[in-house]
């Protein structure tokens, strides 16, 4: 039973349990503790977003770290793929990012990352809820010349700049195109227009005003309709919108149509298939991926093998199998020969790439796929009662697999970082799927009364 840690690190509404100050210094404390396994002085690095609250974290989280006898290296904003990066550049014994992606202002959340940059395993979680609830952190405490201390660094944002920028093919710029760069007013404001426009772009960006309340809202990956907006207006080549943290990427072409992750799976994977890039011919995606994706990357030769939600579990079967290349069609894009998780900057970079190489507009290279009608209904749930208890639910979902025929899907789960549960139908139909996702949201709503 996981009593802080969810799918994505920990994640709720600031100042409220368990994002207290009170509870992050815990967390602080015990995350110091199970790195420091050598006699030397030991370090810690802490990103954050823009929310109002990642002062606050910051501050409770730094403070145990140091009370554990751990310096705390402050990098200020800087996206979820920067402080993983900087953890290694640093050669830091671990690293803290706090935020809470594309959720609204007022919630927060921490992630944390091993030496190595990726983020830490179930088991290490756990152990870090034990030290907490069992109460053995509360009697470890350096004192004298042993406590810690914290700093801020000034040149972080500059090290991910040129990290980023070198991911991109040396020989090929971005000159001639005009692209527009949604920055959500969140922790990418700052860095993603330098890396584009010192690439040779002419960039018009938006949503790069962080206030502290004004992350996500009604901007950003998860509000692709404003950069697509934005490309008609500009007449620009393409558009590009990051989340909060900038793990996260949504792609608009000339026409101002949205592309999803699968679409720059498909593009980038078909042409890694084409180059001998994609590592044992594999495509690593969650069960939320549309199908049509398996059929354009088995049409090139290659297979998709498919997780369970969660950008975390796409990284843990790449690195099990050893594949190098996989995703979510929220946008999360993981290139593991370039990142230890996903960077929706990297992950238009190498978009980007294609579209210099092929020399032709985005919508044309999109159209190596055609998804299938896909339906997404997401209700709001205060308890999450079993799926598997619910009669009803189960009868729902059974008629829509049976009216389906094996030409389509049916999933329904709950989020991992938000009170919801995902209805998910796919098929040939629109009017047919629209109808079966009703029925198993109907069913739901009286299961939960």
């Amino acid at each position: 039973m996981r009593r802080l840690f969810g799918t994505d690190g920990i994640r709720g509404v600031a100042n409220v349990y368990p994002l207290t100050s009170e509870t992050m210094i815990q967390v602080g404390r015990a995350t110091a503790y199970i790195f420091k396994n050598k006699d030397r002085r030991h370090r810690i690095v802490i990103g954050k977003d823009t929310r109002l609250s990642g002062y606050m974290l910051e501050q409770a989280i730094a403070s145990g770290i140091c009370s554990m006898g751990v310096d705390a290296i402050l990098l200020g904003p800087l996206p979820t793929p920067g402080a993983a990066f900087i953890t290694t550049a640093m050669r830091a014994d671990a690293g803290i990012m706090i935020s809470a992606s594309h959720n609204p202002f007022y919630d927060n959340g921490i992630k944390i990352f091993a030496d190595d940059g990726y983020k830490l395993p179930d088991d290490q979680e756990s152990r870090i809820e034990d030290l907490i609830f069992s109460g053995k952190i509360d009697s470890l405490r350096p004192i004298h010349s042993e406590i810690g201390k914290s700093f801020r660094v000034d040149d972080a944002q500059g090290r991910y700049i040129e990290y980023c920028k070198s991911t991109f093919p040396k020989k090929m710029t971005l000159d001639g195109l005009r692209i527009v760069l949604d920055c959500a007013n969140g922790s990418a404001y700052k860095v993603a227009p330098v890396i584009f426009a010192e690439l040779g772009a002419e960039v018009i960006s938006a949503s790069v005003g962080p206030n502290g309340q004004n992350i996500n809202k009604n901007c950003g990956a998860l509000h692709p309709e404003q950069v697509c907006s934005l490309v008609k207006k500009h007449k620009a080549h393409l558009g590009i919108a990051l989340d909060g943290d900038g793990d996260r990427v949504a792609i608009s072409d000339e026409n101002g149509s949205y592309l999803d992750g699968d679409f720059i799976m498909a593009i980038c994977g078909t042409e890694m298939l084409k180059e001998r890039k994609l590592r044992k011919k594999t495509l690593v995606t969650t069960v939320m991926s549309n199908l049509a994706l398996d059929r354009v990357i088995k049409e090139h030769g290659g297979k998709v093998t498919r997780t369970r939600v969660g950008d975390r579990y796409v990284v843990e079967e790449m690195r099990n199998k050893g594949y190098n290349f996989g995703g979510e069609s929220s946008g999360h894009l993981t290139f593991l020969d370039y990142a230890t998780g996903s960077d929706g900057i990297i992950g238009a970079l190498k978009l980007l790439a294609v579209m210099q190489k092929k020399q032709k507009k985005l919508s044309e290279i999109a159209m190596v796929m055609e998804k299938l009608p896909q339906v997404l209904i997401n209700l709001k749930v205060k308890d999450r009662k079993p799926i598997e208890q619910m009669d009803k639910v189960k009868k729902a979902v059974r008629k829509a697999e049976l009216a389906l025929a094996g030409k389509g899907r049916v999933l329904v789960r709950y989020s991992g970082t938000e009170p919801l549960v995902r209805i998910l139908v796919e098929g040939e139909k629109p009017s047919l799927i629209r109808d079966l996702a009703q029925e198993i949201a109907d069913a739901f709503k009286k299961a939960i009364g």
